[in-house]
């Protein structure tokens, strides 16, 4: 048994002060009859609980496929930008966050969730997760150009980027890279390295997950289950 506060901030509706507030406007109902009493002991496994006419429920750990759309900065929070989690407002789940960071021009596949153990391993220098873009450059990138990318190049670091992979395509301005770090700005400084400058970036896979094309850009939805298993979260 819980309290109904506490179970609607932990379902993520707001602080224990707004969600009191809530209750009192009568925007919360249980099992179908409004209740404004806050101390009010929930049965989680049995009652229905509605937020201004929307179900909810307190998850647990949550993964979410974000198709990023350009103009969005991979944040929480920012006084200036909309962000991200802006696009996942009505997701379940608390404390969501963004698997890394793309920046704001970039587009594609971002994973958003609450899974910090799973953020840490994605995201740790030591793991090396491959991260495949695909690439617009200004100028077109010859096969000298990509020998020089496949063996690191020097972009203003202590150290050159390790190896990377490159699919130079049929468009001579377009190719796939797979790095596994991620430095500032990497992709886009190993162009400048090498002799182009970056025009649009797009990612497509990080590790095993790898972006829905049916998925439009600015909408999410749930990893499938082969895809949390995949990423070893099941």
């Amino acid at each position: 048994m819980t309290r109904l506060d506490k179970y609607l901030c932990d379902a993520g509706i707001g602080t224990r002060s707004e969600v009191k507030n809530y209750i009192k406007k009568g925007r919360v109902s249980v099992n179908g009859s409004v209740v404004k009493n806050a101390d009010l002991k929930l049965n989680e496994n049995k009652d229905h609980v509605l937020f201004d006419g929307k179900a909810v429920s307190v998850c647990g750990l949550v993964y979410y496929m974000l198709h990023k759309p350009a103009g969005y900065i991979s944040a929480t929070k920012d006084d200036r930008d909309q962000t991200v989690l802006d696009l996942l407002a009505d997701a379940p789940g608390k404390d969501l966050a963004p698997v890394g960071r793309l920046d704001k021009d970039t587009e594609g596949l971002l994973l958003i969730t609450n899974d910090g153990a799973l953020s840490h391993r994605l995201l740790s220098p030591k793991k090396h997760v491959d991260k495949t873009y695909l690439v617009h450059t200004k100028d077109p990138v010859t096969a000298q150009m990509a020998t020089l990318l496949e063996n690191g190049v020097d972009i203003g670091d202590e150290k050159p980027t390790l190896p990377a992979k490159v699919t130079l395509l049929s468009e001579t301005c377009q190719l796939l890279l797979t790095i596994t770090e991620g430095r500032f700005h990497q992709v886009k400084r190993m162009m400048i390295a090498v002799g182009t400058e970056v025009v649009y970036l797009k990612r497509l896979s990080m590790g095993p997950l790898v972006l829905d094309e049916t998925l439009p850009k600015g909408s999410f939805r749930p990893l499938t289950e082969k895809e949390k298993a995949e990423l070893g979260v099941l």
